[in-house]
């Protein structure tokens, strides 16, 4: 299981960086990126200016400070990650900011007080699940302590109860795969409906897409959980957390034994891409384990010079060691 948690995280910033370099490019351009440099065997040769390959963003950065606070702490502590996550966008170290993420942050550093620092609904971006994937690791054993945790580390920023769905599916779906399970649509929509059922029923809906090909069921899942005659403007999937999770769970479920092809089909239609590649490849990265993120990208992993691949990995390995030290004094 250990290297299933550095999987996890390696996985987790890996789709990231990969995403990162067309983030918000409409679908033919991601779907040509695809096809030409990530299936082509030529992953890395393209970054995003003004970063070279291998820079990930705030999906991963965040998803790193919740694991570093686990740590640290021995434990899940909402107010030192709320410190963490203030400080973090204080200090300007923060790359491909949410605005929803960084005004609460801002609310955080400001000294209001984690439960109260939440943008209220309607804004339910996916920003709370895009970073949930640690709590699947350190709560894998506990499903109602992973889905408060989950829903405590995201409300701190998005109050709306469907981006505390969207965060506790993401962490219930890596929660399995690190077990070694395949989680099925009708167990991740139980889960997300503790704290919302439109959530849910857009999840449940899996069955059906997951007999489309991508490019079919990608226009009916960008529309999933908005109001009809809603018009997002986003040419791919976009950052409202129903259809940015439901993708990302998407992209897993079609090819669960494949971390590659998981990632590549979460980039391949477009939009938010460093956020649905980053979901899609916790949770890929659970399952299958660090063996099978290639390492020549994922070596190239970087913080603007800092947390690469051997820090990341390290951290994992802290994490498992903690819960595994926890798991034995229970018994």
């Amino acid at each position: 299981m250990k290297e299933r948690f550095v999987g996890s995280l390696i996985g987790q910033c890996l789709g990231d960086a990969l995403g990162f370099v067309v983030e918000g490019y409409p679908a033919a351009e991601c779907r040509d990126y695809v096809e030409d440099y990530l299936r082509a065997g030529r992953a890395g040769a393209l970054g995003r200016a003004p970063f070279a390959f291998g820079q990930y963003t705030d999906d991963s950065q965040l998803a790193r400070e919740l694991l570093q606070s686990f740590v640290a702490r021995g434990r899940f502590e909402p107010a030192d990650y709320a410190r963490r996550l203030a400080a973090i966008f204080a200090e300007g170290r923060i790359v491909g900011r949410g605005r929803t993420t960084e005004a609460a942050a801002l609310r955080l550093a400001a000294g209001v007080a984690w439960q109260e620092a939440g943008t209220p609904a309607p804004n339910a971006g996916n920003g709370s699940a895009m970073r949930a994937g640690p709590v699947g690791l350190m709560f894998h054993d506990d499903e109602a302590a992973l889905a408060r945790a989950a829903h405590d580390q995201g409300r701190m920023t998005h109050a709306d109860p469907r981006c505390s769905a969207g965060a506790v599916a993401i962490a219930g779906a890596v929660a399995r795969a690190l077990r070694g399970e395949v989680p099925t649509p009708a167990e991740l929509a139980d889960l997300a409906g503790r704290y919302d059922a439109s959530v849910a029923a857009e999840i449940g809906r899996l069955d059906e897409w997951l007999g489309l090909a991508p490019a079919q069921a990608a226009p009916g899942i960008a529309r999933a959980g908005l109001q009809p005659g809603f018009s997002d403007l986003w040419d791919g999937i976009s950052p409202f957390v129903t259809s940015s999770v439901v993708w990302s769970l998407y992209a897993f479920l079609r090819s669960p034994a494949d971390y590659w092809e998981t990632v590549c089909t979460a980039i391949e239609v477009g939009g938010d891409v460093d956020t649905t590649a980053a979901m899609a490849g916790a949770i890929g990265g659970a399952y299958n384990g660090l063996a099978a993120v290639p390492e020549e990208p994922a070596r190239r992993l970087t913080d603007r010079g800092s947390w690469g691949y051997e820090e990341l990995s390290d951290l994992a390995r802290k994490a498992w060691a903690l819960k595994a030290d926890a798991s034995a004094s229970r018994n």
